[in-house]
Parts: structure tokens; sequence; C-alpha cells
């Protein structure tokens, strides 16, 4: 998995879109953000949110020269549910 890079004072919106065999035609109906590792002036998620096949947060901070994986973990209206991550390195810009 590529890591996206943020400087640790940006403040930036991620997503993930799921594909449509994830979906299969239900709807996202909950999605929760946890960022690995959970440290002292670490990366942390806000502000979740759902756009049709896609889920999002903002996220802020972060340890220069670390890398967090921030994973959402969502249901679906049918019952299922799934997970997946975005790797994200903090470096100075």
């Amino acid at each position: 998995m590529t890591p996206i890079f943020k400087d640790p004072d940006a403040v930036l919106s991620y997503t993930i879109a799921w594909p449509v065999t994830v979906l299969d035609g239900a709807a996202i109906a909950s999605a929760d953000w946890t960022v690995e590792p959970d440290e002292p002036g670490g990366i942390a998620a806000a502000a979740p949110f759902i756009d049709g096949g896609e889920t999002g947060a903002q996220f802020s901070g972060g340890v220069p020269g670390q890398v967090y994986r921030a994973r959402c973990q969502i249901a679906l209206s049918d019952g299922r549910s799934d997970d997946g991550s975005v790797v994200i390195r903090v470096e100075e810009r």
C-alpha cells in the first residue's frame, strides 16, 4: 500500500471509495475510524463522513517520520461489514 504524505500541521480529509462488489446494493450505514499507533501527538481522526459509496474523515497532527494506519470499519444496511485502511506518513514540508 502506497503511503499518503502529510505535514504534521496540516488538517486534511482522506477518503476510501468502497468497491461496488463490497456494497452489492447496500448502503453504508456507519463508518468508524481508528488510527494506529495511538500515541501522544499522533494523528487524530475527526469529522467522519459518508458520501454515497465513500467514507472519509479529517486527519490532523502526527509525529514527523512516523507512519500511521487509518482504518475505517463500515456497517452496511443489510447487516454486513467490512474494513479498509489508508497509510499516512508524516513529514515536515
